[in-house]
């Protein structure tokens, strides 16, 4: 039987990881009552694309992913989400998270964020998550505006907020 040693610096980097990741799910959880509103029938908030640009720069791609459902999680139980909000922050935190790992540009991760939630969420939420998980048919066009005006404000806060935290040389990425 063997068993496999972790060395310090990996150690140190998956704390390091675990303890932003869990900050990021703190501020998308306590900003969520305050910037969760309704945009027609779906329930947006930009503080979710905004953690998932951060997530995505200084976590990557699956602990981005893994961010974001906590929050969805977490929101959905405080009754300030709803189950769209898990197509609609996921897929942005992952493509954020392979956009910002190809090119290690930070527009990129809001690129990646804005294509997944504003593009292929609101697909994934009309055909199946809204039929499926919520027993409620919803226009697709119908949720493009909402996903796409959401995750842009938050994509560009995203990009603001790590431009202000490298400057202030508190992260660097």
């Amino acid at each position: 039987m063997s068993t496999k040693s972790v060395s310090p610096a990996t150690s140190s980097r998956n704390t390091r990881k675990t303890a932003y990741a869990v900050v990021l799910v703190a501020i998308g959880v306590a900003l969520a009552p305050y910037t969760s509103f309704p945009i027609g029938i779906a329930k947006v908030n930009p503080t979710q694309h905004f953690v998932n640009v951060l997530a995505a720069v200084l976590l990557g791609p699956w602990w981005a992913v893994l961010t974001a459902m906590v929050i969805g999680i977490l929101r959905n139980a405080m009754g300030v989400g709803t189950l769209l909000a898990f197509p609609g922050g996921m897929i942005g935190a992952l493509l954020a998270g392979l956009a910002y790992r190809m090119l290690r540009k930070s527009w990129a991760a809001a690129v990646g964020e804005i294509i997944g939630t504003g593009g292929i969420a609101p697909v994934v939420s009309a055909f199946f998550v809204a039929p499926v998980l919520m027993g409620n048919a919803i226009p697709l066009l119908a949720l493009v505006p909402s996903f796409l005006f959401s995750t842009a404000a938050g994509a560009l806060l995203g990009i603001l907020a790590l431009r202000l935290l490298k400057r202030a040389n508190i992260v660097d990425f």
